[in-house]
């Protein structure tokens, strides 16, 4: 399975290993285009340099989202001979044009032009966000290669030193690792046109074909309704997100929302995703935690019918809306089941006194796990994810630990002395900020939850 795609389909790799096929993943970095260079001559640094430092810092984000790596990631800098022969071929076929050291795509040579987007020609007006160049036989055409400008980074080519345009990029370096035929193709929504439609156009021009099987594109990222952007002020960081939230419940927040649709982005929701994530991981640490401490092992005894149906039906899920374009959404819905049932053989007299409950443990917690798996969202440790995301519930709230603890004592010295009032005060003072009070004959502990006044908002918005 050949795929080009974005990080923000980064768990379609998992999912095509798990049904067996070979994988071969491509993850392009374009280090050479207008913003970076606009970007480094206003730092006053040389533009590869600093596209080479936000590549690495990319990855380390990347790794913290529990992203897999891809095959390879090639880089535009290092594939200027195969770009420049790319454009040599295309000009060979006559669908491309020269102008003072500058190369145009001639989109009337390519009469399929639009078929991607749908778009047709006189949808595709010029000239409403950059001037024209009157030079272009067509105002729809697009650069292949650009002449040099003073202080700009520049190679040579048979039409004089410049540098690659933006689409032409892709195309030579997914014809470098994967071929003009290959299975998939990803990007942003914003993508499909111009950017991937010129892909094709330069791609079929160059060789007289280009055939990917699928086109999968994300929807953009909203911030409490509205566009994320710079200008509204409400951009964010994946590192400023992980500064107050744990990445795996950033990550379950995101692929809560089947990748094509636009995501909201709001405190509230990550709250929510971090409360769920937090009775995931929970819930199989318990479960790991007896099946490790139960005296009778597991023998692989029948297990119950309710139990097996509970996995087949997750296990259906799983495997149904993940071959039907990655719905991730239903399929973290479906978890609900197997995780509940877990809980009631953990915690609950009846099911406790189930036959073969170590057993349906134990195949409950492996179908789940398993699911878990592909989404790329089990951790190494559950414990360790729950210390952690404990300490970023502490964080969001602005208390330590110790100080939960004092108020928990505070409130057990309350209910001893019968001040009800004065207990449920705490109880509420700390639900305010995320921190849940559990009540169990060995003791009071805490765990993070949506902090009341969220809880509220999110009733109001639902």
């Amino acid at each position: 399975m050949l795929a080009y795609m974005s990080p923000s389909m980064c768990f379609t790799g998992r999912y095509l290993n798990y049904l067996e096929y070979e994988v071969c993943y491509v993850r392009n970095f374009t280090d050479v285009d207008d913003k970076i260079i606009t970007r480094a001559t206003d730092l006053g640094e040389d533009p590869i340099t600093l596209s080479r430092r936000y590549c690495e810092e990319f990855k380390v984000d990347m790794v913290q989202l529990n992203c897999l790596p891809p095959s390879v990631e090639p880089r535009v800098s290092e594939h200027m001979p195969q770009i420049i022969d790319m454009i040599k071929q295309i000009l060979d076929n006559g669908c491309a044009y020269q102008i003072d050291g500058d190369v145009y795509f001639s989109v009337d040579k390519f009469p399929d032009y639009g078929r991607l987007s749908g778009r047709s020609p006189e949808d595709n007006r010029a000239g409403e966000r950059v001037a024209v160049d009157p030079r272009k036989k067509n105002p729809a055409d697009f650069a292949l290669w650009k002449s040099a400008k003073k202080g700009e980074p520049s190679w040579e080519s048979p039409w004089g030193p410049g540098r690659p345009g933006w689409h032409i990029e892709c195309s030579a370096m997914s014809a470098v690792y994967l071929g003009h035929s290959f299975d998939i193709h990803g990007g942003g929504m914003d993508l499909i046109f111009p950017h991937h439609e010129n892909e094709i156009a330069q791609s079929c021009a160059a060789c007289n074909r280009s055939d990917v099987g699928y086109w999968v594109h994300n929807g953009f990222v909203t911030v409490d309704m509205e566009k994320m952007s710079k200008s509204l002020g409400n951009f964010f960081t994946i590192r400023q997100v992980i500064e107050l939230y744990h990445p795996l419940a950033l990550r379950l927040f995101l692929i809560g929302t089947h990748y094509r649709s636009p995501i909201n982005y709001s405190d509230v929701l990550l709250e929510s995703a971090s409360e769920r994530i937090f009775y995931i991981y929970q819930t199989l640490d318990d479960c790991e935690r007896v099946l490790s401490q139960s005296i009778s092992p597991v023998i692989g005894d029948p297990i119950p019918l309710d139990i097996l149906n509970s996995i087949s039906k997750l296990e259906n899920k799983f495997q149904v809306f993940m071959s039907d374009d990655l719905h991730t959404p239903v399929v973290l819905a479906a978890m609900s089941d197997p995780l509940k049932t877990i809980n009631d053989l953990l915690h609950t007299r009846k099911g406790k006194k189930q036959a073969h409950r170590m057993d349906s443990l134990a195949a409950l917690e492996k179908t789940v796990r398993n699911v878990l798996i592909v989404l790329g969202l089990l951790p190494t440790s559950y414990s360790k994810v729950l210390h952690q995301l404990r300490e970023k519930a502490l964080k969001r709230a602005k208390l330590t630990e110790d100080q939960v603890l004092q108020r928990i004592e505070e409130r057990n010295s309350a209910r001893k002395a019968k001040e009800y009032e004065k207990s449920d005060v705490i109880r509420r003072d700390l639900a305010s900020v995320g921190i849940a009070l559990m009540d169990s004959p060995d003791g009071t502990t805490w765990r993070p939850a949506i902090p009341l006044s969220m809880q509220e908002h999110q009733f109001a918005v639902s």
